[in-house]
């Protein structure tokens, strides 16, 4: 490889606070968001446009789409995320649950609400590119954007970009699946023209459950309990599809579920696009299945039109304004959380928040029906090797099926939500992230209306 010596410079000092949160996806937004109600002074940094993350930048609509009668919830902000949208016209009922699916254009509203209220200072369009270390302890970050390369200088920072880039660039032990392993990456989309009535009708006449889902490629392991539970699942008219011809037989992955249907005739959240060894963490993988997934979308738009009812004049409405990535890098934690915590009810008494018995990932699909729940331990965000780093989100530490749960947007809030306050109480009693005084946060998140135990 040839290599290019760039120049020393001078990199401008545009920004200092107390919390930087690096991402705002439902972990770091609602890191930002707790870090600030709980005292602190917050920024909240972010690549893109607009806040929400996987909600609004990838087009992942369904929130808590798990929700059943017996389903013990964590509270919090990730609740309050479902109900501000409902207050804001930004959710719609949910179709296999007892939730609201969040509209991804209007969160985009409700977060720019919830930041400004909480006073937190945004900073958008500018990315990270690479951690200010003073020996193992970050100090801040460099960014770079359309006015160039600048610092912004942080006493705690929480990395919620997803891919543990920020502890991964400080130094932290990090592991990443391999590529032939990971979860698939998913381009979502919308479409329009769909009449709801004949839609509605057909779904009531051919009902899918989740059994449906062990066909074609995939088998997915449940308890039981879920096959006979009604999905709105799609399959049927993408293999007729393969069978007359009309889509290559190599599409065999298409298929999944669709989100709402509105009155309107639009349909919203199709995450019917499954691309494997989409590596998240390589641009060049990511540009590849970008353009691989926009094409095989249109495929599957062609074959709804062809064989499902109400969607004879179907057309695309919009993709999602990225590709959805599940699984690329996670911390070697303090505590790295094991399936065994995710399956047996897991309780730590550093827990800041729980979430339902709900797996889905790696083939694996546990629906929270029975009122089973775990703890999420602090100790599974902190790095190992850097101080003054928190990780929230879809990094923290666990093995695969641990992960199967955690990165799912409701869990990754629980996680920044107790990560935002932890930094908070940390800069607020002076000690290290790794001796705060857990008494402290844990009476906080419950005046924030969590649920730990």
């Amino acid at each position: 490889m040839t290599l290019i010596l760039e120049p020393a410079r001078e990199t401008p000092v545009i920004h200092e606070t107390g919390v930087l949160v690096i991402g705002s996806g439902p972990g770091g937004l609602a890191a930002a968001l707790a870090a600030a109600r709980a005292g602190a002074e917050v920024t909240l940094l972010d690549r893109f446009g607009c806040f929400g993350g996987n909600i609004t930048v990838v087009g992942v609509e369904g929130f808590a789409w798990y929700r059943h009668e017996q389903t013990i919830e964590a509270g919090g902000i990730g609740w309050e995320f479902e109900e501000r949208a409902k207050a804001m016209g930004a959710a719609s009922p949910e179709s296999q649950s007892l939730s609201y699916e969040l509209d991804s254009e209007g969160f985009k509203l409700v977060a720019d609400r919830l930041v400004t209220e909480a006073g937190i200072h945004p900073m958008l369009h500018r990315q990270f590119v690479a951690p200010i270390m003073e020996g193992d302890t970050i100090r801040g970050v460099i960014v770079e954007s359309k006015a160039g390369r600048e610092a912004i200088l942080a006493k705690i920072v929480i990395d919620a970009t997803g891919d543990a880039d920020v502890a991964h660039r400080a130094g932290a032990p990090t592991y990443k699946t391999p590529v032939e392993e990971m979860q698939a990456a998913s381009v979502m989309f919308h479409i329009a023209g769909v009449d709801k009535a004949a839609f509605m009708a057909g779904v009531k006449a051919d009902p899918q459950t989740y059994a449906n889902w062990s066909t074609g490629e995939w088998v997915v392991e449940t308890d039981g309990k879920e096959d006979a539970m009604f999905s709105p699942f799609l399959a049927k008219p993408f293999a007729q599809a393969i069978r007359d011809g009309r889509m290559p037989a190599n599409l065999n992955t298409i298929g999944g579920t669709w989100g709402a249907v509105h009155d309107s005739g639009e349909m919203t959240y199709m995450n019917l696009i499954h691309l494997a060894e989409c590596d998240g963490t390589d641009p060049d993988s990511m540009t590849r299945f970008e353009i691989e997934g926009r094409a095989q979308a249109m495929h599957a738009i062609d074959a709804l039109k062809a064989y499902t009812p109400g969607c004879e004049t179907a057309r695309l409405r919009n993709f999602g304004m990225s590709i959805g990535i599940r699984d690329t890098r996670k911390i070697d934690a303090v505590y790295n959380m094991t399936e065994t915590d995710v399956r047996q009810q897991a309780r730590f008494d550093d827990s800041i928040g729980i979430y339902p018995e709900f797996i889905d990932g790696y083939g694996v699909l546990i629906i929270p029906t029975t009122g089973r729940y775990m703890h999420i331990p602090y100790r599974a965000m902190l790095p190992k090797g850097v101080k003054n780093l928190l990780v929230a989100g879809r990094a923290i530490g666990g093995d695969k099926i641990a992960h199967a749960a955690t990165r799912n947007m409701a869990c990754c809030t629980v996680a920044g939500q107790g990560a935002g306050v932890a930094a908070a109480i940390a800069l607020a009693s002076g000690c290290p992230l790794d001796a705060v005084p857990l008494e402290r946060v844990q009476k906080t998140l419950q005046d924030q209306g969590v649920r730990l135990h």
